[in-house]
C-alpha cells in the first residue's frame, strides 16, 4: 500500500470520507506540482509535505489543515498561483497556503530583515486563522527532523531561528511537546557536541537512579490507592535542553540537576487533582513556598496543574506535577487540542479565547512597530514564558512577563492608561514606576490629563505592547514638534524678505512640494525641523528665486535674515526635536546659538562653545537665538568644587544645594590629596539667576575652597 494510502487509512479514524478523500486529492495535487523535484537528502520533495501532513494528523487537525499541510510549498516552489489554489480548493485552504508560504518577491538589506518580513507575515495570517502557524510549525518540526542533509552553517542558522522564535511560539500556544522537541533538535544542532554530552550523563544518571526512582513511584501509587483515589504515576524525564538551560541560568552543576526527581500524576477532574496534593502532602512533606496553583490561575498559554516540591525518602528533592488527562492533552498540544475536543470543553475554550487575545496583542505590535525588526523585536519579548500575576484595584487578575514594572501593567490593562500614567501605588503605597513587580501584589495607576509617556521609560519596559506603544507615540510627538520648530524656522527666514507663509500663492507652495518628492506641507516642515532641509533654501523656492538649491545652498547671510527679525526665542518647552548640548549645559541666561542637526532637530549651545568652532563657517546650519521671557523648565549644570577634606563635608553640600531649591543629578567625589577633595556635580536650575544663587549658598559652606561652573 502507498504512503499517501496508509495514511488515509489512519485519517479515517476521526475524519468523514469525503473530507478523508479531498486531503488525498491535495496530495496528488502537490506530487504533480513537485514532480521532478527532490529534497536535499535524494527523496521526491511530495515526501516532505506528507510528512508535515503526517504531524498535525497526530494532532487530530482538521481536513482544511492538512489540504494545507501537503500544499504549503506549492505558491513559493512550483510558481503556481494563489488564485489556482482558490479554484481548486476554495478560499479557506488558499489563505492558509498563502500565510504558510514565504516572502520570495521581495529584496531585502540583510537576511535577518527578510526573516523578519517573513515572520511579519506570517504573524498577520495566524491572527486572521490560528491554523496557519500550526501548519507552519509542523514545516518547521519535519526540518529540524531532517537537518543532517545540510551544510552545518545552514543548520545552526535554522536552528537558532527555531530556538528564538519557533520554540517561544509553540510553548506560548501551549503546545509543550512541540516546544520540547523544536528545542532538543536546535540544541543538537546548534551545540552538538555539548547535546552529546550531556545526553550521556543523562543516560548514566537514569541507570544509577532507576531503583531509587521505582521506590518513590511505588510509595506514591501507594498512597493513592490508600485514600481511594484512582491516579496514574509516571516518572517526568526532563529534557536534554532544559538541562543545559538550567546549568547556564542557576549556575548549577549537572548532579545538583539531576539530583531532583520528577513525577507526574494524572487523575479524573479537577476535584481529584486537589485530593491527591493532600494526600501526598501527607505523605512527604512539602518545601515552603515552593507549591503553585495553575488551575485556579492558568498560565498566559492556558497551562493547568498543580506543582508542589516535596522532601523525599532520603532527603531527596521531588517535584509532582498534578493534572486532569484533559490538562495533560492541553499541556502537550495546546491550542492544537482545540480540534479534539471542539466545544465540549470549557478550558480548551478558554485557551483558546486565550490564544485569541495574544494574536490580537501581536496585531498591535505590528501596527505600532516602526518596521519589521523592530515587531520581531517585540513579540520575542512576549515570548518568553516567566510569569508574575498582578491584580487591579477592582480585583482583576493580569498576567504579565516576570520582571514587569508599573508601565508595564498600565499598558497591560489599557494604551491611553499608559500613555497618560504619571505614577503608581503597589499594595497602596507609592512606589517607583521602575520597580520590577511580584506576583499578588495589587497595582493602582494613577494618570493625570495631558500627561504623556516619558522616553525614559524604554530603559526599563519588558513588555512588547508597552515598548512599542511608547516608541510609537514618542514618534508622533516628535513628527508633530518638527512641524511646529519647521514652521518657526520657515516664518523667521520669510519675514526677513518681508512676507509670510500665508501670502505664498498655493500654487507655488505645490510646485515646491512636487519638487521635493512630499505631497503635504506638513513633512516639509517637519523635514525643515529636523534638520534635513534648510528653512533658508525651502523660503527662496516658495518666493519662487531658484538661486538656492539644495545641491549647493546659498550661505545665510545673516544680516539678511535676521536684521528684519529677532533671534529665534526658545521656551523650553519645546520637546524632542530642541535638545541643549552636554558638552557646555546652556541655560536660561546664557548667550546661545543653534545648531541644526539632521535627523536630529537643533541642538543648543553656548555662543562661545568650542565645539561649536569648526561649524561655525556653516552658517545655514547655525541660528542665532534668544531666550524667550516665558522660558520654563529645569536645566542642567555641572559644577566643580575644592572643598577641605572634613566629615560631613558632602551631606552638607547636599543639604546645601536642596536648601537652595535645586536637585542633584550626579555626584562623584575625587581625593586629590589627604586634605583636598574636588567634588564634580551635575544639578539641575531654572536660569542663571538662580545658578548664581545657588553658587553663593556653596561658597559661604564651611570648608569650600573655590567652585566653578564647567564648560567646554
Amino acid at each position: 500500500m502507498s504512503a499517501i494510502e496508509v495514511f488515509a487509512d489512519n485519517l479515517g479514524n476521526y475524519l468523514e470520507p469525503d473530507q478523508v478523500n479531498l486531503v488525498r486529492r491535495a496530495y496528488f495535487y502537490a506530487e504533480q506540482a513537485h514532480d521532478g523535484q527532490t529534497r536535499r537528502s535524494g527523496e521526491p520533495y511530495v515526501t516532505h509535505p506528507l510528512a508535515v501532513a503526517n504531524i498535525l494528523a497526530d494532532m487530530h487537525m482538521d481536513h482544511q489543515s492538512l489540504m494545507a499541510a501537503m500544499l504549503h510549498d506549492v505558491i513559493e516552489d512550483t510558481g503556481i498561483p494563489k488564485d489556482a489554489l482558490v479554484e481548486q480548493f476554495g478560499d479557506t485552504v488558499a489563505e492558509l497556503v498563502d500565510g504558510v508560504s514565504k516572502l520570495t518577491q521581495m529584496t531585502f538589506e540583510s537576511k535577518a530583515e527578510a526573516q523578519a518580513e517573513n515572520f511579519q507575515k506570517m504573524a498577520l495570517a495566524m491572527a486572521r486563522d490560528i491554523r496557519v502557524i500550526l501548519v507552519k510549525l509542523a514545516d518547521r518540526l519535519h526540518n529540524m527532523r531532517t537537518l543532517g542533509a545540510l551544510a552545518p552553517e545552514k543548520r545552526r542558522r535554522i536552528a537558532k531561528e527555531t530556538l528564538e522564535i519557533y520554540a517561544p511560539i509553540a510553548n506560548r500556544l501551549g503546545m509543550h511537546s512541540l516546544s520540547t522537541e523544536f528545542e532538543d533538535l536546535g540544541f543538537k544542532a546548534m551545540y552538538p557536541m555539548r547535546s552529546t554530552l550531556i545526553d550521556r550523563a543523562v543516560r548514566n544518571a537514569r541507570g544509577n537512579r532507576k531503583e531509587l526512582l521505582n521506590r518513590i513511584l511505588e510509595s506514591l501509587q501507594a498512597c493513592l490507592e490508600r485514600e481511594g483515589l484512582q491516579g496514574k504515576v509516571m516518572g517526568r524525564e526532563k529534557h536534554l535542553y532544559g538541562i543545559y538551560q538550567k546549568m547556564r541560568g542557576k549556575k548549577k552543576s549537572f548532579n545538583e540537576i539531576m539530583d531532583v526527581y520528577a513525577f507526574r500524576i494524572i487523575v479524573d477532574k479537577p476535584d481529584t487533582c486537589y485530593r491527591v496534593l493532600g494526600a501526598v502532602h501527607s505523605l512527604y512533606k512539602p518545601f515552603p513556598g515552593r507549591f503553585k496553583d495553575y488551575i485556579a490561575i492558568p498560565k498566559a498559554n492556558g497551562y493547568q496543574s498543580l506543582h508542589t516540591t516535596l522532601f523525599g525518602m532520603h532527603g531527596v528533592p521531588i517535584e509532582i506535577q498534578i493534572r486532569t488527562d484533559e490538562m495533560e492533552e492541553l499541556a502537550n498540544n495546546g491550542i492544537a487540542a482545540h480540534w479534539v475536543y471542539k466545544s465540549k470543553d470549557e478550558v480548551i475554550n478558554g485557551n483558546h479565547a486565550r490564544t485569541r487575545q495574544w494574536l490580537k496583542s501581536v496585531l498591535e505590535l505590528q501596527q505600532n512597530a516602526g518596521n519589521s525588526l523592530e515587531f520581531i523585536e517585540n513579540v520575542k519579548i512576549d515570548l518568553f514564558p516567566d510569569e508574575v500575576y498582578i491584580f487591579t484595584p477592582k480585583g482583576r487578575i493580569m498576567e504579565l512577563p516576570k520582571g514587569s514594572t508599573p508601565v508595564d501593567f498600565a499598558y497591560a490593562v489599557h494604551t491611553d492608561i499608559g500613555n497618560s500614567c504619571i505614577a503608581c501605588r503597589v499594595n497602596r503605597r507609592l512606589a517607583p514606576l521602575s520597580e520590577p513587580l511580584e506576583s499578588g501584589e495589587t497595582v493602582e495607576i494613577i494618570t493625570a490629563p495631558g500627561a504623556r509617556p516619558n522616553p525614559a521609560w524604554l530603559s526599563f519596559v519588558i513588555t512588547g505592547k508597552a515598548r512599542s506603544n511608547i516608541r510609537h507615540f514618542l514618534k508622533h510627538q516628535r513628527h508633530s514638534e518638527s512641524i511646529a520648530l519647521g514652521e518657526r524656522l520657515l516664518d523667521k527666514v520669510l519675514a526677513s524678505f518681508g512676507t509670510q507663509l500665508s501670502d505664498i500663492p498655493e500654487a507655488r507652495i505645490q510646485a515646491v512640494l512636487t519638487d521635493c518628492d512630499m505631497e503635504l506641507m506638513e513633512d516639509l516642515l517637519a523635514d525643515i525641523g529636523l534638520g534635513n532641509r534648510m528653512a533658508y533654501v525651502v523660503a527662496r523656492r516658495l518666493l519662487n528665486n531658484e538661486g538656492g538649491n539644495e545641491e549647493e545652498p546659498q550661505k545665510l547671510n545673516t544680516q539678511d535674515a535676521d536684521s528684519s527679525e529677532k533671534p529665534l526665542a526658545i521656551r523650553g518647552t519645546e520637546g524632542l526635536v530642541v535638545s541643549f548640548a552636554r558638552c557646555c549645559n546652556p541655560i536660561p541666561g546664557d548667550p546661545i546659538v543653534g545648531y541644526l542637526s539632521s535627523g536630529k532637530g537643533m541642538v543648543i549651545h553656548q555662543e562661545n562653545c568650542r565645539n561649536l568652532a569648526d561649524s561655525r563657517h556653516n552658517s545655514e546650519k547655525t541660528l542665532h537665538l534668544t531666550w524667550d521671557k516665558d522660558v520654563s523648565g529645569e536645566f542642567t549644570v555641572e559644577l566643580r568644587v575644592e572643598l577641605e577634606h572634613q566629615r560631613g563635608i558632602i551631606a552638607q553640600l547636599a543639604t546645601g544645594i536642596t536648601v537652595a531649591d535645586a536637585s542633584i543629578d550626579k555626584i562623584s567625589v575625587d581625593e586629590r590629596d589627604g586634605r583636598v577633595s574636588v567634588v564634580q556635580l551635575v544639578v539641575r536650575v531654572r536660569d542663571r539667576l538662580h545658578l548664581s544663587q545657588l553658587i553663593k549658598r556653596i561658597r559661604n559652606l564651611k570648608g569650600v575652597m573655590r567652585i566653578t561652573r564647567l564648560k567646554n
